[in-house]
């Protein structure tokens, strides 16, 4: 039998989660090894791809500090910076308050969005719409003024930052039904949408490009303007976690990030800055 058959779902999970949390500590040990000053970061596959060209550009600045960025999950990340396998966890979701002994910073805020593909006629839907398309209530298009078509759900893996962020702010306490198919990245669930006219899935606000469509929630556009204003409902904080208050070139790194030069990066990358009135 495969590992696959011989486990349960729930010890699958546990199972990922363990490797993941093996990954970042044997990348964090290549890195140490393989330059005298190294910054290891992991944790939130949402944030991953964004911290990616963060520490491209802190690298181009200071060649003295090699940063080394993995995912492997909000949960992994908040894991690793508590046990020093990193110096920086990476959550895109809210710390529970078994986790509140960590440091925390905002170092951005990000929207998500509700995506379909861009042949969908449906362009808005109502907070409610989307709890009951993701918890199997509203099966068919047609119902929420589409195409009459089965709804393809896509959905992120449970222990994503993503996946916390839509539980918390759009489910509340019911679940997204178990038919819906489950990805480990915004991006595989970007791909998937942009590949399926009936499909419907949820990421990142600084991940949608043309290959997908955003949808309305309750009238008001995903953009930076809406959010500033309120307006629109799907907001989350990415988190930098430490086990303790950063120092040295994990400082150094959060500071760049948190500068105005920094700030102004995260905003061409879609994202909104830390504090609103941050430029």
């Amino acid at each position: 039998m495969t590992i696959g058959e011989d486990l349960s779902g729930g010890s699958r999970r546990k199972l990922l989660a363990v490797l993941s949390f093996l990954t970042i500590l044997l990348a964090s040990a290549c890195s140490r090894s393989a330059t005298h000053e190294s910054l290891t970061v992991a944790g939130s596959t949402s944030i991953q791809p964004f911290c990616d060209r963060w520490a491209e550009v802190y690298m181009e600045k200071t060649v003295r500090c090699a940063v080394n960025v993995q995912g492997g999950g909000s949960s992994a990340g908040i894991q690793a910076a508590r046990s020093g396998a990193a110096d920086i966890g990476m959550s895109s979701r809210p710390l529970k308050p078994e986790e509140k002994d960590l440091v925390e910073i905002v170092i951005a805020r990000d929207g998500l969005a509700i995506i379909v593909h861009p042949d969908n006629p449906v362009a808005s839907l109502t907070l409610l719409e989307v709890k009951a398309v993701f918890e199997g209530t509203v099966k068919d298009w047609e119902i929420v003024g589409g195409r009459r078509a089965p709804i393809h759900v896509v959905s992120r893996e449970e222990g994503s930052g993503t996946r916390g962020a839509f539980q918390e702010l759009v489910m509340g306490k019911a679940r997204i039904f178990k038919g819906a198919i489950v990805q480990d990245s915004n991006g595989t669930v970007r791909e998937i949408v942009a590949g399926d006219p009936n499909a419907v899935g949820y990421i990142s606000l600084g991940l949608v490009d043309d290959r997908v469509k955003a949808l309305r929630l309750n009238g008001v556009k995903a953009t930076e303007e809406t959010i500033e204003r309120g307006g629109y409902a799907l907001v989350r904080p990415f988190l930098f976690v430490s086990r303790e208050e950063p120092r040295g070139r994990a400082r150094a790194f959060i500071d760049f990030i948190l500068s105005e030069e920094g700030q102004e990066l995260i905003r061409k990358e879609g994202l909104l800055p830390a504090r609103k009135g941050t430029s």
